[in-house]
């Protein structure tokens, strides 16, 4: 079915039940259906667009990200929610790669858009523009089948420009039941609380929540977690999701100590590796109301999970393992590893995540190359290598690229940022490979240390020893202030091995 269909429905049982909160207002179920039902109507109407027409969204977190973007599913037409951080041209190249003939920005992007040549119609929240959205007759009737496409997901494009995953409203469906199914009961008291973009994994993990007509709140701005502490001592039955950075933020910031959590019942995080030491530093300070997920673009927030009584089982025998796991498969997924042939390989031994499930992305945008390459009879290649054990459990090694190859072995990057993160003053790290004339590659890890730590190679040496294989023990530290990250927080290692290879060039 439309998405938008399910928003109806609760508008229609519930029209004055809170829908959409923010930091000066509100808006009901059936104030968020009426602006749903004009926008689809001024798309159609107004603006002479077609069902199928694929619409950008360059927007900020804001109280109007969920009514354009239920607008647009209304008016049978594809959402592209765009990350408003990137550079203008960047969002350019993305509307036009998509063919969008608009894009509904807030203000922000919309002023940066209007100066990048070929970009097409901008419509700016709170423009006179917009409220001719709002204005239009509303298209109460919902069109569509679940095989249309709904959400184009642009990849962050670390290794080249960014492909866009076709999301359908079946795959968005299935996520949000999965939801429901796995992570937590949801009834219209229930909070969402949106403090990373939107755009993302934030945004997708607003439709179970509309779907039970429950709350989103929406935190304008860039990440601050006193607003987070905030809110959870304001609020009840609040869900967040952050990436492993901002769980960090929160762990390490002054109020940790001292915060009202009363208002928290799930953390999901997600999104990069969450090292042990620090999900068990946010064990502590938040209990066992943690739950982690692996998924991609590609199969929206849906693969793998470590569910919250597994949090908290900590009689577990074997408890550390779990949670250094990525979990099992999340329900009516299917989870396999395989070698570059697609074959399967035998529990333990490491190979590429592959996995088959009704969230599992149509394809790529007009990329047929792509799509042989990452699909086949419903599997999805993640690009991603791990294990599985026995009982199920998957374990991810690192993304294949960041694998490193020195003297002939493997050596997984994660594992040995697990170790060097043992060390009390260690933030960050993040380990890369450096091409190396006698193995390769060699290891190279840069660390950023807590405020007033003191960095000491020749500890983390001795710490790499007493827990590593000597061949996985980094040849050089380097010592950075900070890490280079996306809008999403994941760590760059790309830029990292950029910097090794220019100092490389200029070295010979």
């Amino acid at each position: 079915m439309n998405l938008s269909l399910g928003l109806a429905q609760v508008a229609r049982r519930s029209p004055d039940n809170p829908a959409i909160l923010w930091h000066s207002g509100a808006l009901s179920y059936g104030g968020f259906e009426d602006q749903v039902a004009r926008i689809a109507g001024a798309l159609r109407d107004r603006h002479g667009l077609k069902p199928g027409a694929r619409i950008g969204m360059a927007m900020e977190n804001a109280a109007a990200f969920l009514p354009v973007l239920y607008g647009i599913w209304r008016a049978g037409m594809a959402a592209i929610p765009i990350n408003a951080k990137l550079h203008p041209r960047e969002i350019g190249w993305i509307l036009e790669n998509a063919g969008a003939p608009m894009c509904i920005a807030t203000p922000g992007p919309a002023d940066a858009l209007g100066g990048i040549s070929g970009v097409p119609a901008i419509i700016a929240t709170g423009s006179a523009d917009y409220a001719a959205l709002l204005a239009g007759e509303p298209v109460t009737r919902v069109t569509g089948g679940p095989a249309e496409p709904a959400w184009i997901f642009y990849t962050s494009g670390t290794t080249g420009r960014p492909k866009g995953a076709v999301l359908t409203h079946r795959n968005l469906t299935a996520m949000a039941l999965a939801y429901v199914a796995d992570v937590d009961r949801i009834g219209p008291e229930d909070v969402r609380m949106h403090a990373a973009p939107m755009s993302h994994g934030s945004g997708i993990f607003a439709l179970p929540f509309v779907m039970m007509g429950a709350r989103n709140l929406v935190l304008g701005g860039s990440f601050e977690p006193e607003r987070v502490f905030a809110v959870l001592g304001d609020h009840a039955k609040v869900s967040f999701f952050g990436a492993p950075t901002m769980v960090a933020r929160l762990v390490n910031h002054p109020l940790a100590g001292s915060a009202d959590l009363s208002g928290l019942k799930t953390l999901c995080y997600g999104g990069a590796p969450m090292y042990l030491a620090d999900l068990k530093r946010a064990l502590e300070l938040f209990g066992p109301r943690l739950y982690q997920l692996y998924g991609q673009g590609e199969a929206p927030m849906t693969i793998t999970h470590v569910t919250k009584a597994m949090h908290g089982d900590t009689a577990h025998p074997r408890y550390d393992d779990i949670l250094s796991s990525a979990g099992f498969p999340r329900t009516a997924t299917e989870v396999a590893i395989v070698d570059d042939d697609w074959n399967d390989l035998p529990a333990g031994e490491a190979g590429e995540i592959v996995l088959r499930n009704d969230c599992v992305m149509a394809g790529y945008l007009d990329d047929p190359a792509a799509n042989a390459a990452a699909l086949r009879d419903g599997w999805l290649r993640t690009g991603d290598v791990g294990v599985i054990d026995p009982l199920g459990f998957v374990t991810l090694k690192d993304r294949s690229k960041d694998l490193i190859i020195s003297g002939g072995v493997n050596v997984y990057p994660r594992e040995v940022e697990e170790v060097l993160l043992r060390a009390d003053w260690v933030r960050e790290t993040a380990v890369v490979g450096r091409p190396q004339a006698d193995f390769g590659e060699e290891v190279v890890a840069f660390v950023v240390a807590h405020p007033g730590g003191a960095p000491d190679e020749a500890a983390l040496d001795r710490l790499c020893l007493d827990h590593l294989a000597r061949f996985k023990r980094p040849r050089v530290y380097r010592f950075v202030a900070e890490l280079p990250k996306n809008n999403y927080g994941k760590v760059l290692k790309t830029v990292l091995r950029e910097i090794l290879a220019r100092e490389g060039e200029a070295g010979r």
